[in-house]
């Protein structure tokens, strides 16, 4: 009984992507998919362009500030972070609730440029900035930092192992006439 109950509910709670997004200063994206089941936290410090798309079971936390650049993807389990406070909750033990203005919270604002790839199980911490057209591969820890244009970010912590655009080199000379497409967006 119960599992036919649990069967008939799922259909209503499964993971789906809902096409279209209403950013905090009440602009509507219609191209931007987000996954009703990723958790935005403090939309109203979340910038994201058109063309995203966010998939299943990610944390997305703008409390410290966030920008989405246009055409981003980010899997799934992704957490962007924009606040830590495991420094503080280390210092204050259990006087960290009772207090205020904590010495090791850190709050700093987070940015992926546009066209940039987001792989599972990532985590990117407060303070990075992705550079335009990167990769951050699955399962890899971002640090804070700035990243170049086209960087391939792999490892715990993350490092630069490569460049996007010899791999996309391939690719655009088998298809020549998708050429001026990348230009427009790899050029800005």
């Amino acid at each position: 009984m119960i599992s036919r109950i649990r069967f008939r509910l799922s259909a209503w709670v499964r993971p789906r992507m809902i096409y279209g997004f209403q950013r905090g200063d009440g602009v509507f994206l219609k191209r931007t998919r987000l996954s009703n089941m990723t958790r935005v936290e403090h939309i109203d410090k979340l910038m994201v362009e058109d063309n995203v798309y966010i998939g299943h079971f990610n944390l997305v936390d703008a409390s410290g500030g966030l920008y989405i650049g246009e055409g981003c993807q980010i899997t799934n389990y992704v957490s962007l972070l924009t606040h830590s406070s495991h420094v503080a909750i280390r210092l204050y033990g259990r006087e960290y609730l009772s207090r205020d203005n904590h010495v090791g919270y850190l709050k700093k604002p987070t940015k992926l440029g546009k066209y940039s790839f987001i792989g599972p199980h990532s985590v990117l911490m407060p303070g990075v900035t992705l550079g335009k057209g990167s990769i951050v591969s699955a399962y890899s820890f971002v640090q804070a930092g700035e990243y170049p244009d086209f960087a391939i970010l792999s490892g715990n912590p993350a490092r630069v192992v490569g460049d996007t655009r010899e791999a996309d080199a391939e690719w655009l000379a088998q298809n020549p006439e998708l050429h001026h497409l990348y230009e427009a967006w790899a050029n800005d």
